[in-house]
This record gives C-alpha cells, sequence and structure tokens, in this order.
C-alpha cells in the first residue's frame, strides 16, 4: 500500500491515527452529479451533520463503478469476493468541521460484502444484480435492486470519459464534490458515526453518458432532475478506510 501514501499533503487533515482495516480500488467510475435544494436534502440526513454547499449550492451524486482488491488489512484479496460492481447515491455534508459524504444507499452485487458493511459501517448497502463491462469504449453498467424489503431501484447507463486527465485544484467545483477524506452514517438512536479514509487525489476526465433509467435517487425518496448538470469519469482510484467512529 505504499504507493497510496506516497502523497498526503493534498488531504484537509493529516492522516488519522491507528491502522487502517480495509484496502480496496475503484475502476470506470462516474460521477454524476445534479444541483439539488437543500431543503429536500434536510429531512433525510442527519440532524447532527450540515449539508455541505458550493457557492451556496448543494449538490446530489450517482456514482458508478466496479471495486477489486477489497480486503481486511493483512489478509489477501479473494477472487471470488474481492471484486464485484457498485453504485452509490450520495450528497455532501460536515461535522466538527470536516467535510465529508453521505450517502443515501450503496447497491452491490456481493452478498456477504452488503451484509458487512450495513453490520461493521452502518451504511445504508442493498444487495443488486448488477453488470458492468466495457462496449466499443463506453462503459456499459446495469443494477437492479434485489435486497428484500427495500425500495425498488434499477439504473442503466453508459458512458465514458471525453478529455485530458488532471486533478481538480482546491477551490474549484471539481475538487468539492470528489476530494472527500471521510464518510458519515447514522446508526440506531441518533448516533451519527465517521470513517476516516485515504487516497490519493483523483485523476478526472469530463465525461459523457447517457441514462435510458435512473430510478436510484427516487428510490432515495427525492426528485430526479431532468439531467445531470456535471459529469466526470476516473479509469482507476486505491484507497484505504479506517474503521468508524462514534463523533455524535
Amino acid at each position: 500500500m505504499s504507493s497510496i501514501f506516497d502523497r498526503t499533503a493534498h488531504r484537509p487533515w493529516p492522516l488519522t491515527s491507528g491502522p487502517w482495516i480495509m484496502a480496496q480500488a475503484w475502476h470506470d467510475l462516474l460521477f454524476a452529479h445534479w444541483k439539488v435544494d437543500a431543503v429536500e436534502l434536510r429531512p433525510h440526513i442527519p440532524a447532527e451533520l450540515e449539508i455541505d454547499s458550493f457557492d451556496g449550492q448543494a449538490w446530489l451524486g450517482v456514482v458508478p463503478f466496479r471495486m477489486s482488491g477489497v480486503r481486511l488489512r493483512w489478509m489477501p484479496a479473494l477472487p471470488w469476493l474481492s471484486a464485484f460492481p457498485e453504485l452509490n447515491v450520495r450528497t455532501y455534508v460536515t461535522a466538527r468541521g470536516r467535510p465529508g459524504v453521505w450517502f443515501f444507499s450503496l447497491d452491490a452485487a456481493n452478498p456477504v460484502a452488503v451484509a458487512a458493511a450495513r453490520l461493521s459501517f452502518h451504511l445504508p448497502y442493498f444487495k443488486a444484480r448488477m453488470t458492468c463491462g466495457d462496449v466499443d469504449g463506453w462503459i456499459e453498467y446495469q443494477s437492479e435492486r434485489t435486497h428484500p424489503g427495500a425500495p425498488g431501484a434499477a439504473f442503466k447507463a453508459r458512458y465514458r470519459g471525453t478529455g485530458e486527465a488532471f486533478e481538480a485544484q482546491r477551490g474549484t467545483l471539481a475538487h468539492f464534490l470528489t476530494e472527500r477524506y471521510c464518510l458519515y452514517s447514522a446508526a440506531s438512536e441518533g448516533r451519527v458515526y465517521r470513517g476516516e479514509i485515504h487516497h490519493p487525489p483523483w485523476l478526472l476526465q469530463p465525461a459523457e453518458a447517457q441514462f435510458p433509467r435512473n430510478s436510484m435517487i427516487e428510490a432515495a425518496g427525492l426528485t430526479t432532475p431532468a439531467a445531470p448538470s456535471l459529469l466526470h469519469f476516473a479509469q482507476r482510484q486505491g484507497m484505504v478506510v479506517w474503521a468508524p467512529h462514534r463523533v455524535v
């Protein structure tokens, strides 16, 4: 994991103390973002978390990708457990001065990973039937939620990067939307947790995408705007995760 830790100066705060517990790599990732009214988000996010905004504007993201090399610290990646597609719906929040990600849902094609993440990270993971692959230079992605008792949700898209790769600069919208170094989650009785993460700066490309089907946002109880306001593609990103700790 030395390559992941070669760069740390870009972080908004120092690396957390203690050992990380999980490593993973993300591939063929699309950041699809919509402008959204913070008033609509507020009932779906714990009051202890402040909705983060850029120039007064809140944002909602749908992020499809595939994972590989998912493993616990000191354990090897297992082929039948460590690689699978994942799809998340997210927005951006802060608590005690640390901006992070709030997930409305995370769908994954690995039932073991879903169960483990729900238990250990208090995250709203759902089982789904998913496919993801490169077809004539486009990433073709499909997901159908199969989790018992969960709201139905489906997603079908094709996307690709379209321009030169770049690292987002501080103060830009792309930096605000992608350079996040913790996630927040909630358990019962109003307990809020923060999970620290670390990765090198994202290497982003402008992107184009088509969405023949997308009910992921409605499944979270929100309204989907007509078209995404901003699209970015990332070919690969490695990261490590620390165990979550309670902040409220």
